[in-house]
């Protein structure tokens, strides 16, 4: 099996505050070289119906550190 490793992330400053969280992953994305993922995070993010949904959504796109 063949994994891709995702690029880090660091999530602290960012609880409770869905938008920036949104922002720091898609941000990071681009800084990787990624930026159509950056823009399949985000659109994925902003339509899914929960705070606890765009965490794990976080988690198929970036590592959380």
């Amino acid at each position: 099996m063949n994994e891709t490793k995702l690029p880090e992330c660091k999530l602290v400053g960012t609880d409770g505050n869905v938008f920036a969280i949104i922002g720091k992953v898609k941000k990071t994305l681009d800084r990787a070289g990624l930026p159509e993922r950056g823009k399949e995070f985000q659109k994925r993010a902003m339509e899914s119906e929960s705070y606890d949904a765009v965490l794990q959504l976080c988690l198929e796109f970036v590592d959380v550190t």
